[in-house]
Order: structure tokens, then C-alpha cells, then sequence
């Protein structure tokens, strides 16, 4: 059997396999967003790239926005299927858009990652783009939340736009240069036994230091060390910080309603928390299982929806 291509460096999930029925089209942006799943797509740079929404019969007229950014590997398809954000959704009544990654990959620096790194491909204007649109959205409430290398885009975005009132990284860190961030508010969920990227920084395991034909160089700060720079950014106030079982969460408030928190997941690798199990994927691509001390997604929509851009 032929060796996985260096691209598993930050992969996530495989795909999960289920099949739905076929969304439809999605309007332009002057018209209304159907109730239920549709599809679009948007010409970038050249390129044309893809993404799936889903709306909720509970969203209404302004509704907020949240991107969600599957990691390496992944699809907006899986990440819909595996991270359960149509559920909440339902619950939020907000909108949800999934993008799809060029090869499966996102640019989060020139070194990572895969296809979407080597190309220099144009992710920040894609998802800027993408974010406006999605028609009848308040541009007040859009967020982005990713995994791995989703997440490691998702700090790139908090770094180079300003559409954002707030990022949700799950299992990610920061490997792009951020030269003169605006403030924003941020909630970092991470498993303190991440093989792939380390809670205490440096390259994991499957980094393979941006060379060959798949670049992934990984190589952030420790987890606590990146959220206490975005406190500083945020101009925050010393953070407060509770454990309950296997899970520490430090939160700090900050001027104009934003906020920064660390959620830390002890004995949770490389995953989801709260996601569903993928058995087979987990035993073909070496993954960890997905910690169930947490449900990552609930508890990062709470944190949006709490916190609009000032």
C-alpha cells in the first residue's frame, strides 16, 4: 500500500462517508437564502471555489454568520457532517457556511499547507469574500471557527481582515505573520495531548518543516504563550481560570465587550471534542478519538453569540 502524502500533516477527519441528498443552488446576494441546504460558489483569483450554507427555518432577517473551516483532508462536506453545526443552528437560528479548501487545504502561511501553501492560493480573499456573500446577514455577527489547519487560517484571517467579531480555533495555533492586528474577540479549544500540534508548542508530528512537494511546517508558540499575546493585543484584563475534570478554562474580559478564553482539554489529542467517532478513519490515518469531555461546538457558538463585533 502506497504511503500517505505528507498533506496528513494536519489531517483531521476523512471524510465521513454519509451521503445526503444533493443541496441546491444558492441566490446572489441581493436575493434570499433558502430554508434548509443549498450550494454556491464564488470566482477568486482565477479560481472557482465552493462552499455549501445551511439556514435554519429559526434564522431570521440579520441573522448571524459562522464559517466553518474543515481542516487538512477534510471538506466543507465533512466538516458539515462530522462537527455538528447544522444541530446548532437549528438551536441559534444562525447561518452556516462551510468552504472548500483548494485540494483539501487551506493557505494559512507560505509554508503550510499542501496544495493551497505551494500555489500561494488566495484563502483570505475567498473566505472575506465568501462573508459578504451570504445574503441578509448581520455583518455585526460573522464569525469563522476551524480546526487544524482550518484553524491555523482562522488566526491568518484575525490577523489580515477586520470582517470578524470572533474566531473559534479548535487544535491550532498561529504560524502566519501578524504584523498590526485589529482587537478581536477569541475562543482557542485544545487538547493538551496534541501530537500534531503541540499545546506546548514547536512541530509536531507530522510537520515536515514546509519542504518537499507538500509543504506543512508547523511550528507555533505554546498555547497559553499565543492566547497571552491576543490578550495583550486585546488590551484584556488578567484572566480568570477554572477546572472542572479534564478541562481548564481561563477567560479574560476586555475593552469594548470582547473577550479572549483558553479552553484546555487534558488527554484529548488531536480532534474535535464532541464530535462524532470515525472508528475506521481513526485506524487508517492514526487519529486520535475525539474527547467527550467537552462538546467544542456548543460551547463556541455560546462564546459568539455573546460577544458581536464592537
Amino acid at each position: 500500500m502506497k504511503r500517505l502524502p505528507a498533506l496528513v500533516a494536519v489531517v483531521l477527519l476523512a471524510l465521513s462517508g454519509c451521503t445526503r441528498n444533493a443541496p441546491q443552488p444558492a441566490p446572489s446576494p441581493s436575493a434570499a437564502l433558502p430554508v434548509g441546504k443549498s450550494s454556491a460558489k464564488l470566482a477568486v483569483d482565477g479560481r472557482d471555489r465552493t462552499y455549501l450554507l445551511y439556514r435554519p427555518a429559526s434564522a431570521r432577517a440579520n441573522a448571524p454568520l459562522v464559517i466553518v473551516l474543515h481542516g487538512a483532508v477534510g471538506t466543507g462536506r465533512q466538516a458539515e457532517e462530522s462537527y455538528g453545526w447544522d444541530a446548532e443552528a437549528d438551536k441559534g437560528g444562525f447561518v452556516v457556511a462551510y468552504p472548500d479548501g483548494v485540494n483539501r487545504t487551506w493557505n494559512a502561511s507560505k509554508d503550510c499547507c499542501g496544495v493551497a501553501a505551494r500555489d500561494d492560493v488566495d484563502d483570505v480573499g475567498f473566505i472575506t469574500q465568501l462573508a459578504g456573500a451570504v445574503p441578509a446577514v448581520d455583518p455585526q455577527r460573522v464569525y469563522v471557527t476551524g480546526i487544524s489547519n482550518g484553524a491555523l487560517l482562522a488566526y491568518r484571517l484575525a490577523c489580515e481582515t477586520k470582517i470578524f467579531a470572533a474566531i473559534g480555533p479548535v487544535a491550532g495555533t498561529m504560524i502566519n505573520s501578524c504584523d498590526s492586528p485589529s482587537p478581536i474577540s477569541i475562543i482557542h479549544i485544545h487538547g493538551k495531548d496534541d501530537p500534531t500540534i503541540p499545546y506546548a508548542g514547536g512541530p509536531g508530528r507530522r510537520s515536515n518543516d514546509g519542504k518537499g512537494r507538500l509543504p506543512a511546517r508547523i511550528d507555533g508558540p505554546a498555547v497559553p504563550d499565543l492566547i497571552a499575546e491576543w490578550r495583550r493585543i486585546d488590551s484584556c484584563a488578567a484572566p480568570t481560570e477554572k477546572t472542572a475534570g479534564a478541562v481548564t478554562t481561563s477567560i479574560a474580559t476586555c475593552p469594548d465587550g470582547r473577550a479572549v478564553e483558553l479552553i484546555s482539554v487534558a488527554g484529548a489529542g488531536h480532534q474535535w471534542p464532541g464530535s462524532r467517532p470515525a472508528p475506521i478513519a481513526q485506524k487508517l490515518l492514526k487519529l486520535d478519538p475525539p474527547s467527550d469531555a467537552v462538546a467544542a461546538t456548543p460551547v463556541i457558538w455560546t462564546f459568539f453569540a455573546a460577544h458581536p463585533r464592537s
